[in-house]
């Protein structure tokens, strides 16, 4: 038996068991470095030794790419919480109420609208930490609304996706919102508005099916996993070895299906620029 849990009187015991935090330390997966928290945050959760690029909270993101870390942001439409009446281990409403809880967020998606560097954007974040960032209807209509929120200010818009896919819990109401997305992207078009994506990790499913593809440029950060299905079912279903680094975003950079691989130190300065560069606006005047 421990003699600090029999014998010592309890105010006593709690200077001497000092508690850690858990989140302290973080190691990085690639190098297995411990990285000290406060260093990771003030370094854009990338690992500095490594350069690995970790999943960043959805308002770090956003603090950290508009100028001066201001920024508006934007309400999101409501949309219908359970219409399938859902139900697994627990009902659906309970789940989505737990992670409202545990994010801040309404849904997997953030919207915001401000300056980076100098340059009006409007910017759309998926939170994976909100349901693996799933795509489902409040998702879809925040999405559509800020696509038509850049066509009224005359925006870029620029979207930061992470996915596992479209929402189970939704059905069908969940697919539906790939097709609509594709829409809200054509109007971008039509008003000859930059519409930017960044990939990042991951970003997969019905999200990369749909409006994460469909961009007038494709950024993505290093390391990032890409891709429809995953690299273990496309290899039971092919019944071979894929490549080495298969669905990363430096393989899918050499094989063209992303323009640029851009570390999250210089994301500000690259969405800054080829926004200017679409909108046909000098830097001077920006």
């Amino acid at each position: 038996m421990n003699w600090i849990s029999n014998v010592v009187p309890p105010k006593i015991r709690s200077i001497l068991k000092r508690e850690t935090p858990e989140n302290l330390w973080v190691k990085c997966p690639e190098s297995g470095e411990l990285v000290f928290h406060k260093d990771l945050e003030a370094n854009l959760f990338v690992v500095p030794g490594s350069g690995y690029h970790m999943r960043i909270p959805a308002k770090a993101r956003l603090d950290a790419l508009f100028d001066d870390g201001l920024y508006e942001s934007l309400p999101l439409p409501e949309a219908p919480a359970d219409p399938l009446k859902f139900r697994d281990v627990k009902r659906y409403t309970d789940r989505i109420k737990d992670y409202r809880l545990k994010t801040g967020s309404y849904d997997a998606i953030r919207l915001a609208a401000g300056a980076v560097q100098g340059l009006e954007m409007t910017v759309a974040v998926q939170d994976f930490d909100f349901l693996g960032g799933s795509l489902g209807m409040a998702a879809g209509e925040a999405i559509v609304s800020g696509m038509m929120r850049a066509v009224e200010h005359k925006t870029p818009f620029v979207i930061f996706t992470a996915s596992g896919g479209a929402r189970m819990q939704e059905g069908m109401f969940s697919l539906m919102q790939m097709p609509r997305t594709t829409v809200a992207v054509q109007r971008l078009k039509q008003a000859k508005l930059p519409y930017i994506v960044v990939l990042t990790n991951p970003t997969t499913g019905g999200v990369t099916a749909s409006y994460a593809m469909l961009g007038d440029l494709h950024l993505a950060e290093p390391g990032a996993v890409i891709g429809f299905a995953g690299a273990r079912v496309i290899e039971q279903t092919i019944r071979e070895r894929l490549p080495e680094g298969f669905q990363r975003s430096e393989y899918l950079l050499k094989h063209g299906m992303v323009d640029m691989v851009v570390p999250r130190s210089e994301m500000r300065e690259t969405l800054a620029r080829v926004c200017r560069l679409l909108l046909k606006v000098p830097a001077e005047a920006a």
